[in-house]
């Protein structure tokens, strides 16, 4: 059964560039689960190159700028030398975010594909379409659910390991206050024992 899985996995990565791209983006959103980061993943082909990779890092970095789109967008810029991003195509696990999203159209990149959608927090489609809002100069076309269950899973195997770390935690600080609470208070000292004997007070 698995090896006909593998070859459906690779028949489809062979058949659709989509797929293989989105592999791709997957691959660096695992390198984000392995910092304890949610794991967000994105690539941007320019042809049939990927020319930026990029992946959650913002509390490992410990700033707001690094997400995975960002960062990818930093790094296809650089690799080719210009701002805009014309006739690339981003692949992304997980909709972008408000900030992500303003970005891309802020790069004049074409197109991009997206695993799953983020209904509490995208704006690619979810809570706005900041990408193809026909008020900029610039439209970024969406393609959505290319390795859906596969850009799901990762997510939720992401937030099941945080729920089990968090109950661990939790189990840990009421151990250690039940031991606290346990532990005998020392005796209170006498005044006599405290102060010393009163000067002239015969033993």
């Amino acid at each position: 059964m698995k090896e006909e899985t593998d070859k459906r996995k690779a028949a489809g990565t062979a058949a659709d560039p989509r797929e293989k791209y989105m592999r791709a983006a997957l691959k660096q959103a695992e390198k984000a689960l392995a910092l304890g980061e949610v794991p967000i993943g994105c690539v941007i082909v320019s042809g049939d190159r990927i020319v930026g990779r990029g992946y959650n890092r913002r509390n490992t970095s410990k700033t707001t700028l690094a997400h995975a789109e960002l960062i990818a967008i930093d790094k296809a810029s650089r690799k080719l030398g210009d701002w805009r991003l014309e006739g690339c195509t981003m692949y992304v696990t997980l909709e972008p975010c408000q900030m992500c999203s303003g970005s891309l159209v802020q790069s004049r990149i074409d197109r991009v594909v997206i695993g799953t959608m983020n209904p509490k927090a995208g704006c690619a489609g979810s809570i706005l379409n900041i990408l193809e809002m026909p008020e900029w100069n610039h439209q970024v076309e969406v393609e959505t659910g290319v390795l859906q269950a596969e850009c799901q899973e990762i997510l939720q195997q992401f937030f099941r390991q945080l729920r089990q770390r968090l109950k661990k935690e939790k189990a840990l600080r009421r151990a250690e206050a039940a031991g606290a609470a346990d532990t005998p208070a020392p005796a209170a000292a006498t005044p006599a024992a405290a102060e010393g004997a009163a000067p002239g007070t015969k033993e």
